[in-house]
């Protein structure tokens, strides 16, 4: 007979998990809610601290509710489901404020952007047609998934998981999608494919080919889009053009929303987005500075941007911050003056130590930092500081309802900055 323990769930920490204590070590707590007596068994030990799983719930919180997905638990997509949708949103702001703060960083009232918590994922990794389970490589076949937009969700009740493409398959669907003729599915489906050889399409001066994306710089040649993998939705009135492949966010409704706080209010002459992606903020920016600089090492984003920006006044770099930095950040200041404000979104692992202290030192007057991890943001937000910028506004822009996942933006300002 397995030894159970009784425990009280304390704060919710990064990853979902609730923490609590027995005999003064910590253990942690998957779908415990904070508040919560509980009853639980311990089920992996560490030195340091301990996981358990509930087997029963003694005293449950108030904000505890049913899960409206037959899955959860089991797909390994949503861990909050059990939480109502408002007590999540305190939850995350409540992680985010506490990865600021232990980093030494005064944090201002966060502003919680949020959508609708249903229906709103329109971007789907589907593995042979299902999702995968959590924490195997088991795939779960879906018919339907209740955080999926009207669009995937027909794609999943209309074709068969066994009709499905094999392997992994980027898909996005969405009634955004202004790329695809009203009356038809909106809906794309990624085509896989594998890269040739560099030896075969080298980079540079060789490999050309035709394409009908507009014409773009010697650097970015030997990379091209698969044309059935593009896809333009429609953001705050512009058209925004991406590869299915690539990177783009989820949540088109919090997403329209977000793009005036990263740009609002912002104007000048040279304007730096910083891991562009695609070109979206380039795109708003161009339209309240001269001229606007893009750095994004995925060149096979940096083509759609190209795309996306035809017309507008800009430059475009395929490599990576700390390259721009080291090599590039000069001669272009030198032939276009200084940068009046950067909007920046790195990855996961947060700023390049190159970027994050070429920033410290550069007396832009206006940073917008946008992040996906709030341990790293919260790591280059307390360097922003200790270099006397202010953290005047924290956002939480609730991307992914019903799970842990956490990003944010920050608006940094300097007041004595100058060029």
């Amino acid at each position: 007979m397995a030894t159970t323990h009784t425990i009280t769930a304390e704060k919710m920490v990064f990853g979902g998990d609730c923490i609590g204590k027995i005999e003064g070590k910590t253990v942690f707590i998957p779908a415990a809610i904070p508040g919560e007596r509980l009853e639980v068994e311990i089920v992996r030990e560490q030195r340091d601290y301990s996981t358990a799983r509930i087997v029963s719930i003694l005293e449950p919180s108030e904000h505890r509710v049913p899960p409206f997905c037959p899955r959860y638990g089991k797909c390994g997509g949503c861990n909050m489901q059990h939480i109502d949708a408002a007590y999540q949103r305190e939850l995350r702001a409540s992680i985010l404020r506490d990865a600021f703060e232990r980093e030494g960083v005064a944090v201002p009232e966060i502003a919680c952007v949020a959508g609708r918590p249903e229906g709103y994922r329109s971007r789907f990794q589907f593995h042979s047609g299902g999702l995968m389970e959590r924490q195997t490589n088991t795939i779960i076949p879906i018919r339907s998934c209740p955080c999926a937009t009207p669009e995937i969700n027909r794609y999943l009740a209309e074709v068969p998981p066994e009709e499905r493409p094999e392997g992994r398959v980027h898909v996005f669907g969405s009634s955004r999608i202004s790329s695809i003729p009203d009356g038809y599915d909106k809906i794309v489906i990624a085509e896989e494919l594998r890269r040739p050889a560099p030896a075969q399409q080298p980079l540079g001066s060789g490999g050309k080919r035709q394409r009908k994306l507009k014409k773009v710089r010697p650097r970015f040649e030997g990379t091209a889009p698969v044309p059935g993998n593009l896809c333009t939705v429609s953001i705050a009135g512009k058209a925004v053009t991406f590869d299915v492949q690539g990177f783009f966010q989820s949540n088109l409704d919090v997403l329209e929303q977000a793009v005036p706080l990263v740009c609002g209010g912002l104007g000048g002459t040279n304007a730096l987005d910083m891991y562009s992606g695609a070109g979206l903020f380039s795109l708003f920016l161009a339209d309240s500075f001269k001229n606007v600089c893009m750095v994004e090492h995925n060149r096979d984003a940096l083509v759609c941007a190209e795309q996306n920006l035809a017309g507008a006044r800009h430059e475009s770099y395929g490599v990576s911050g700390e390259t721009w930095v080291r090599h590039h950040a000069e001669s272009f200041m030198r032939r276009n003056g200084g940068f009046d404000a950067v909007v920046i979104d790195p990855p996961r692992t947060g700023m390049e130590k190159a970027v994050c202290l070429w920033l410290c030192q550069s007396q832009i007057a206006e940073i917008r930092s946008l992040s996906c991890d709030p341990a790293t943001h919260a790591r280059d937000a307390k360097a922003l500081v200790r270099a006397g910028y202010t953290l005047q506004k924290l956002f939480l822009l609730d991307f992914y309802p019903q799970t842990c996942h956490i990003e944010s933006l920050g608006w940094f300002k300097r007041e004595s900055a100058g060029r």
